[in-house]
């Protein structure tokens, strides 16, 4: 989720209502801690008590293996704001596990628990500190250690990505092993992975009988996944009010995410261009965007709005003359 799930995409999807809270992309915690001014460069909604524009929490997220700088990084964000911290230990990127972070934690149970406890010893106490997961670096029974680990650490709750590292992201996901490690531990756990649609997200309820989901490229692929998901758990508070985006209505949705680039200080209008042909490109993957070679080797934001106009109005006249046919 890297690049695209920024302060302004943070803004736009807390705009539904339909989310308990967002996770801001992690920040790596290398050599040297971070400071209080990284953390406020990077997540700006720390200067708005931690909420984006449209009222969502944020949670800052960190990657690391030292414990020590782990631990001060976390107070220096506690300093800037954070309300809650993240530990990402998920991250399958081979240049973030090269260097001690993300998943690669994985293959070590008790530097999990080391790296939470410090962390969760350094933040007050009232600051959640909470873990995310995979299910191992390559076997599934990984998870089983690593997750009691993190509770033991002081985790407040933790996150599962149904897959191994060595997976990726590719299938299938293991929902049920999710739903064993909720069984074994007494803090939350959040199901998380390959929930796609309504039916994926029913699916992962049943097999792992959690009550909190975590979704991230469903979002993206759906805009309207979220306030599907939330109106199947009964959650309607600021879901009816927005209205329901229907799959056309993209334009509409991206200039909007222009308006929160503006409000985030994005004077650079071709990072919104590579923003929405990364994010246009997971919808027509996962999602049903079918308007993907229109725009994809458009440069400016003019040129774009031009041509995904072209290419929707020529699909709703295609569609038209389809259903005229009948």
């Amino acid at each position: 989720m890297e690049g695209i799930t920024d302060a302004p995409m943070r803004a736009l999807q807390g705009a539904t209502g339909a989310f308990t809270y967002a996770v801001s992309e992690f920040l790596r915690v290398s050599i040297e801690p971070l400071s209080a001014k990284a953390f406020l460069r990077d997540i700006p909604e720390l200067n708005n008590s931690g909420l984006t524009p449209t009222g969502t929490p944020v949670q800052v997220q960190i990657l690391g293996g030292d414990p020590d700088r782990m631990a001060l990084s976390a107070f220096a964000a506690c300093d800037a704001g954070a309300k809650a911290i993240d530990i990402n230990f998920g991250c399958p990127a081979k240049t973030v596990n090269r260097h001690d972070g993300g998943a690669s934690l994985l293959k070590f149970p008790t530097r999990i628990r080391d790296v939470v406890r410090a962390v969760r010893d350094a933040v007050p106490i009232e600051i959640p500190v909470s873990a995310k997961l995979r299910l191992g670096w390559d076997l599934i029974d990984c998870i089983h250690l690593n997750a009691a680990m993190a509770a033991e650490g002081g985790a407040s709750w933790v996150t599962i990505h149904a897959r191994t590292r060595a997976q990726g992201y590719l299938p299938p996901v293991f929902w049920p092993r999710v739903g064993k490690v909720r069984e074994e531990l007494d803090v939350p756990v959040i199901a998380n992975g390959d929930i796609w649609n309504l039916d994926d997200f029913r699916r992962c309820q049943d097999e792992t009988g959690c009550r909190h989901y975590m979704i991230g490229r469903g979002a993206l692929a759906n805009p309207l996944l979220a306030r599907q998901i939330a109106r199947d758990l009964g959650i309607y508070q600021g879901v009816e009010r927005c209205g329901v985006w229907k799959d056309s209505d993209w334009i509409p949705l991206l200039k909007q995410l222009i308006t929160y680039s503006d409000y985030f200080g994005n004077q650079v209008p071709i990072r919104n261009v590579l923003r929405f042909k990364q994010w246009l490109k997971l919808a027509r993957n996962h999602g049903n965007f079918a308007h993907f070679d229109a725009i994809k080797q458009t440069q400016t934001i003019g040129e774009f709005f031009d041509c995904l106009s072209s290419a929707i109005g020529a699909s709703n006249v295609g569609a038209t003359r389809a259903l005229l046919a009948l």
